[in-house]
């Protein structure tokens, strides 16, 4: 402490050096204590585009196409299009797993045989099951049962269950309108056609047209009330013509 020099900065702990108050307060600036200009912080990835630019090919073909040379590319396996055709199938199968309306929309199952196939091995796992949502040979499937009958709708095994789930809702309040309300096997026979105009509705082709229970409803009623006066001129024209045979035989 005798000494009247300066003090020596002092080395810390973590490595940088410690000036004396004496050094501070005199306004002698040392090289040491400039203080750092501040600089702005760049991201990796825009050096290494900047790097890239000075080093030719690689880097310009990386910018060019938009993607950052430090970006993680996904393989275009992965990539999945946005489609339309979401259902691939939807089957209507009694308490003992048979068939009684099935209409398929791609070639998963191109064979009668095949499709009946499935058919079975979904009934199995699903006809003892409480669970709305199964998933069997790389497809998702949703389901519904009521009294002695069984509703699918089948979709990939990426697509949204909850959409899947809509149009299965979609059919069955619409036939339980159009049946009312008696959803079971042998009145649903008697009402095949009208079923066939539900699922048409509802989907073609694989593509969802319809989810509301109420429009389908409506556009049958429609169809009916437009094609009925139609219908009933072909019948009155068919019994007529039988009736002419009918004489012309007896003469």
């Amino acid at each position: 402490m005798g000494g009247g020099g300066a003090l020596q900065p002092t080395q810390c702990p973590n490595g940088a050096e410690q000036f004396s108050w004496s050094e501070l307060s005199s306004g002698v600036e040392r090289p040491e204590m400039r203080k750092a200009e501040a600089r702005p912080r760049q991201h990796d990835h825009l050096g290494n585009a900047a790097r890239g630019s000075g080093g030719g090919g690689g880097g310009g073909a990386d910018r060019a196409g938009g993607v950052p040379s430090g970006a993680m590319e996904i393989p275009s396996s992965l990539i999945l299009e946005p489609s339309l055709y979401t259902i691939k199938a939807i089957f209507i199968l009694d308490s003992f797993g048979q068939r009684l309306l099935a209409k398929y929309y791609d070639n998963t199952f191109s064979t009668t045989k095949e499709q009946k196939n499935f058919e079975r091995n979904v009934f199995n796992k699903t006809h003892k099951t409480e669970s709305e949502i199964a998933f069997l040979e790389g497809l998702t499937i949703v389901y519904k049962s009521s009294i002695d009958l069984f509703f699918y709708v089948v979709g990939s095994s990426h697509e949204n269950e909850l959409m899947l789930m809509s149009v299965l809702s979609c059919l069955f309040e619409s036939l339980s309108h159009m049946l009312r309300k008696n959803v079971e096997k042998r009145i649903l026979i008697e009402n095949m056609d009208g079923v066939f105009l539900v699922v048409d509705e509802i989907v073609d082709g694989g593509v969802i047209m319809e989810s509301d229970s109420q429009q389908v409803i409506q556009k049958l009623n429609f169809r009916v009330d437009d094609s009925s006066l139609a219908e009933h001129s072909v019948t009155q024209v068919l019994q007529s013509a039988k009736e002419q045979i009918k004489w012309s035989l007896l003469k």
